[in-house]
């Protein structure tokens, strides 16, 4: 695989990690701090330096009950005929053993590249060894994200109403799982150091897991699963990644859940205009931003913008955030007017020749396929936001 590559400053690069470094260490040390003194330190039971959960991997368990469970799982539709489900594939009406032949080449493609040997040799031959840890590294942070996804979506499922509500969520906790599971696998393949978080990845999840009651929709729904809808939609048409794609479609309906939600179960006009609320979303929101400078010389390794992405992601997150009424301190045009501005003169201080650049009209998912799925996202809100 061929990038043309984005050369970068870097004495930037090298300032940007020994900060994130200092300040890595200070909030795990203040949380950890905390935790000894009985105060709120870290929430989350998760080594994200080995990028396991607390305990271990525990594959003999996992194997003995989620995946059988996932093997066993049977279809309403199929066994009670009378019910209203209807959760059955085209190919389980006529026979369920025989559902793969009823994938898209496509899919059938990435199953194979996933399961087959030769895929760890497929990533040593399309990429070199500074490109696969620059994939690595970029899907990391999303990939820490899905270990937080799925424990926040866990406790939100206790917040929901009705059985319906609780049916979406339980699905995205298993989903979330699938993810974390699958993610991990891929990015092993990959045959390079895994990082741990960084400073801003630390603070933005546990902002987010820290959230109480539907502002848990807004931290995860929003702003997590928008940052891994616009990150799997990047990289999908890249060799060895085309199942990032099936991610993206789960992502795709992710962020669509708390707008079915509050469309039955609105917001009150103070749960969305309380200006308490709106800076502490604005709050969680902001690591963002040191997330796309962090990456900055991983993604220009593969010829990518970091900061376009940054823009395209802004641009995107706020349209979801204010059409389900999560209200930001200022009105939106304004609010991606600042963060254009912030971007920019991050920019101007780091790049020589700099010219300002509306980075939030920017668009950074590359594929047709994906695109479409995301404007049946995104085209909508176009009217409705503010």
């Amino acid at each position: 695989m061929q990038f043309e590559k984005i050369s970068v400053d870097q004495r930037v690069a090298r300032a940007n990690r020994a900060v994130d470094r200092v300040l890595n260490r200070a909030l795990r040390s203040m949380d950890g701090v905390k935790s000894a003194v009985g105060l709120r330190g870290r929430k989350a039971p998760y080594d994200d330096l080995r990028y396991e959960f607390v305990g271990g991997p525990a594959d003999t368990l996992r194997a003995k009950h989620y995946d059988k469970s996932l093997r066993l799982l049977w279809k309403a539709e199929d066994q009670a005929p009378w019910s209203s489900f209807r959760d059955c594939t085209p190919a389980e009406r006529d026979m369920f053993q025989m559902a793969l032949r009823f994938l898209t080449p496509a899919e059938a493609e990435a199953r194979h590249r996933i399961a087959a040997p030769e895929f760890r040799a497929l990533l040593q031959r399309e990429y070199t060894r500074s490109e696969r840890q620059a994939i690595v590294n970029i899907l990391s942070a999303v990939g820490h994200g899905e270990a937080y996804a799925w424990l926040v979506s866990a406790e939100l499922l206790g917040e929901v109403k009705s059985t319906g509500a609780r049916a979406a969520l339980t699905m995205q906790v298993l989903e979330e799982a699938k993810h974390f599971l699958v993610l991990r696998e891929l990015l092993q393949a990959f045959e390079v150091p895994i990082p741990g978080q960084s400073a801003w990845e630390y603070m933005f999840m546990e902002g987010v897991l820290k959230a109480e009651g539907v502002e848990m929709f807004y931290g995860m729904n929003v702003l997590v699963e928008g940052i891994a809808l616009s990150l799997f939609g990047l990289l999908s048409d890249l060799p060895g990644l085309e199942v990032l794609r099936l991610f993206h479609l789960d992502e795709a309906r992710h962020t669509a859940l708390p707008s079915n939600y509050l469309k039955e179960f609105p917001l009150t006009r103070w749960q969305s205009l309380n200006p308490v609320t709106s800076f502490q979303r604005l709050r969680m929101l902001l690591p963002a931003l040191g997330i796309v400078a962090r990456l900055e010389a991983d993604m220009a390794e593969l010829g990518l913008d970091s900061f376009q992405f940054g823009g395209a992601l802004i641009r995107k997150i706020s349209k979801l955030a204010y059409r389900n009424g999560f209200l930001l301190p200022l009105p939106r045009p304004a609010l991606l007017k600042a963060l254009n501005g912030a971007m920019n003169g991050y920019c101007k201080l780091t790049r020589a020749n700099h010219r300002f650049t509306n980075f939030t009209e920017a668009e950074t998912t590359p594929g047709a396929r994906q695109l479409q799925v995301e404007d049946e996202i995104f085209a909508e809100l176009a009217s409705a936001a503010p």
